[in-house]
């Protein structure tokens, strides 16, 4: 093979920085994506200073009123404003979605790179991701948050611990693909350590598949947030969640049903602009979806 053949094998099939930057900004996906996460992000950074009121503050005179002038979202049973509840919670579901999106790419990466890169350990590492990923994801990390107790530090580890095998085997299939290949080859003929071409050639080169993953990951951490608080092994009361804020409007659904409209389109906007930009990237970064 030529040595412009090696040199072509030795980097990823995505184009140069810029121009994959010029298809991203062109794509419809990952503009409209980009801007509700953008929104969605600035609210939870900026949520001390434009939350109406205090979250956490009780006033029995308001309570279930509807929303008005004052309330934008209405009050709850506790007469805690909605509006400041769910800008809060939005602060609250990115930490988790963001803290479960670091544990899974570093964990789910070296559990699939190690499993991809040397074989003698591929089959006992994968029968165990085999065995994790036999269950729903969703009631891996509930058995995990329920055993672990109701904490924000609990839930990222059971998302963590649910999502991370299917990560795990993404990065594997990458690793066995991109380990055959000649450039790879060559790099152990020169006599570069096998530590070096995992990270410095081989991880490079699977990064683009792991990115789509991880912000899928990130729209399911923020869904199975909310679904943990719901039932009760999320982060404890009085947290304003979004998962927290539905569950305290489900005994009031026909009298005060806005409790649980706002946090639920909170819930949507934020993991529908998570999924169109997975959807951009994938069709960016990934070779099978371009023409």
């Amino acid at each position: 093979m030529t040595a412009e053949a090696v040199l072509d094998l030795s980097h990823p099939p995505s184009k140069p920085f810029r121009e994959t930057l010029a298809r991203l900004l062109g794509h419809r996906s990952f503009v409209i994506g980009g801007f509700l996460v953008l929104i969605v992000l600035i609210i939870a950074l900026t949520a001390d200073l434009i939350a109406p009121f205090d979250p956490l503050r009780n006033a029995a005179r308001v309570r279930l009123r509807a929303p008005d002038s004052v309330y934008w979202f209405g009050t709850d049973h506790f007469g805690r404003d909605i509006l400041s509840r769910v800008i809060h919670g939005a602060r609250i579901s990115l930490i988790i979605g963001g803290a479960t999106v670091l544990m899974t790419g570093l964990f789910g990466t070296l559990i699939g790179a190690v499993a991809g890169f040397f074989r003698p350990l591929d089959n006992p590492i994968m029968r165990l991701m085999d065995a994790l990923m036999a269950f729903p994801a969703i009631l891996l990390a509930l058995t995990v948050a329920a055993v672990l107790g109701a904490s924000v530090v609990n839930v990222i580890i059971a998302l963590s611990i649910a999502t991370a095998p299917h990560t795990a085997r993404i990065v594997r299939a990458s690793v066995l693909v991109i380990r055959e290949l000649e450039f790879v080859e060559a790099a152990r003929a020169l006599g570069a350590s096998e530590a070096r071409i995992l990270l410095r050639h081989v991880l490079v080169n699977a990064l683009g598949p792991l990115i789509v993953r991880l912000t899928y990951v990130f729209a399911i951490a923020i869904l199975a947030e909310a679904a943990l608080s719901f039932i009760g092994v999320g982060p404890p009361p009085p947290a304003p969640s979004f998962g927290n804020i539905i569950a305290n409007g489900r005994d009031f659904m026909v009298v005060a049903p806005w409790i649980t409209i706002f946090p639920g389109l909170a819930i949507i906007v934020t993991v529908l602009g998570l999924n169109l930009l997975g959807d951009a990237l994938r069709d960016v970064l990934d070779p099978r979806m371009k023409v």
